[in-house]
């Protein structure tokens, strides 16, 4: 009997420990780490020093690496683990291809954007509601004497968690080299939705050589998350011209490569003076700077 006890007290020491050591690795951060030596791992963190991390990842059980040999580390939410697969978390949540939706960057988030390599900008989140970006269009490089720059402000606010968020900012451009002064658009837009899956309707008002456009022009895109990796996009405009309204339709997605979105889509105009079909192709990629 007293034998019986005694394996009776180790399995249920054992048990509990399990349970307690199950709680405790359910409870532990998720990150992602890149090495300098190009791998990427994804795992729980076990230890972390000032010169060492120690992982439990899924596959390989528990990793150690020197802090010298690690060059990136993201943190991922538990949530967005789902069939065994972390979902890395979208490089450009506040963007579609390039229409701004009604999320922000948050605070110490910045990422490099470049569309079709000339087109280059940086955006930074100052607060989790106000973010800042600036670009440049390097037309010198071809030899031109002139270049377009531009700054973005934006202004974001969530009216409800993970629900229905408020975007307001500007497209400030100018040109250097000529007396061109400032113009762009100022717009409004309203997202509902999470980041992974949304809709947004924006409007935008245009200026330049001190005058302002009569009529807006109204955009009406949506991101739908579509696995671990993916994304679909569609970011769709209605221009006012005189008085007739063309479209332009884009149809694409985002796939992401470790830590870099690729953006792609095939952009249509659509409208009564639109001659023979036209399908313009988009390529871009965002890579997070911190």
């Amino acid at each position: 009997m007293a034998m019986m006890r005694f394996f009776m007290l180790l399995f249920l020491l054992g048990s509990m420990t399990r349970l307690i050591a199950q709680e405790t690795a359910d409870s532990l951060k998720i990150i992602s780490v890149d090495t300098r030596d190009g791998n990427n791992y994804i795992g729980k963190v076990i230890v972390e020093t000032n010169d060492s991390l120690i992982l439990l990842t899924d596959k390989l059980g528990l990793l150690r690496f020197g802090k010298s040999d690690v060059q990136t580390i993201r943190h991922l939410e538990k949530v967005n683990a789902r069939t065994g697969e972390y979902w890395l978390p979208n490089p450009q949540s506040s963007r579609y291809f390039w229409a701004p939706n009604g999320y922000g960057l948050k605070k110490g988030e910045s990422y490099y954007q470049n569309i079709w390599v000339m087109y280059n900008q940086v955006s930074f989140g100052l607060t989790d509601h106000f973010s800042l970006g600036g670009g440049i269009f390097p037309v010198f490089l071809l030899g031109a004497e002139v270049v377009p720059v531009w700054l973005v402000p934006k202004f974001s606010l969530p009216l409800a968690k993970e629900k229905i968020n408020l975007g307001t900012g500007a497209f400030l451009g100018s040109v250097i080299g000529e007396n061109t002064g400032i113009f762009g658009l100022l717009y409004g837009t309203a997202t509902f939705g999470s980041r992974d899956k949304n809709m947004s309707i924006g409007m935008a008002y245009g200026f330049g050589d001190g005058e302002w456009m009569t009529k807006p022009v109204i955009n009406l895109s949506t991101m739908i998350r579509m696995g671990p990796k993916s994304y679909f996009i569609s970011e769709n405009y209605l221009l006012p011209f005189g008085n007739q309204q063309t479209g332009i339709i884009s149809l694409g997605g985002r796939s992401m490569i470790r830590k870099i979105g690729v953006d792609y889509s095939l952009w249509i105009p659509v409208g009564a003076d639109i001659g023979s079909f036209i399908a313009l192709p988009f390529l871009g990629i965002t890579v997070p700077l911190k």
